[in-house]
């Protein structure tokens, strides 16, 4: 079983941690393999940042059994289940339900406050947004995370203390090497959605499940693209 692991920012530093986070909890048998978006942002940060990212994601989702989308806004994930002969997931998705299995309750913590909407729109979009208690920003940009960890755990002790959670989700596929340390520290069970998304893409497989593709997830209608996204056309 081949899954593979997509960051779609342009950053190969951070595809080393997510390709360490996935490898972690893929079982005997799975193998992982990350790989950067060729085109696109160096981080996702804004909705423009993420709609410039997906053709980058897009390229990527052919040669593999089953695919994870490693950013937390969950960029081109139904544009990619439209593609995909294997099953597709985003990390906030899985990460969210995830957390939804372990509480009544949880709060994310995210990177920049100018990325809440969009965690608070996704977790509508995933009907978690009754277990959302808050969404949390360290104000911190996703290239600095790596060395950021003292303002994300202290943002992820006040979720612990202030907001009823039972868990915390990490925002940020940057943040995926802290969810084992944040758990310890703080006494709440801290969610990776790199891991959390690898191992439903891996059960997912193994069950012999993919995405039902007689409606909407059918593939793209064959028509002509033209300018910079010509390579992107499906042919007839």
């Amino acid at each position: 079983m081949l899954i593979k692991v997509v960051n779609p920012n342009t950053t190969a530093a951070m595809t080393a941690v997510i390709e360490r986070a996935a490898r972690d909890v893929a079982g005997p048998g799975t193998t992982v393999r990350a790989v950067t978006s060729r085109m696109g942002p160096a981080s996702i940060e804004s909705h423009y940042d993420e709609a410039l990212s997906v053709p980058g994601v897009l390229a990527e989702i052919s040669g593999a059994d089953g695919y994870v989308i490693a950013c937390f806004g969950d960029p081109g994930l139904d544009a990619a289940r439209e593609l995909a002969e294997g099953p597709v997931v985003g990390i906030a998705e899985a990460a969210m339900h995830a957390a939804a299995f372990l509480g009544r309750g949880f709060t994310v913590v995210t990177t920049l406050g100018r990325t809440v909407g969009r965690a608070w729109d996704l977790a509508d979009r995933y009907g978690m947004a009754r277990h959302c208690r808050r969404v949390r920003a360290c104000e911190v940009p996703v290239l600095e995370v790596a060395v950021a960890e003292k303002a994300i755990a202290k943002e992820c002790r006040s979720a612990a203390v202030q907001d009823g959670c039972d868990a915390i989700v990490l925002g940020c596929a940057g943040m995926a090497d802290l969810a084992a340390r944040l758990t310890a520290e703080i006494g709440l069970p801290v969610i990776d959605g790199v891991a959390a998304a690898t191992l439903q893409v891996q059960s997912l497989i193994t069950m012999g499940l993919r995405t039902g593709s007689r409606q909407e997830y059918a593939p793209p209608l064959p028509k002509p693209y033209t300018g910079p996204l010509a390579p992107f056309e499906i042919p007839a």
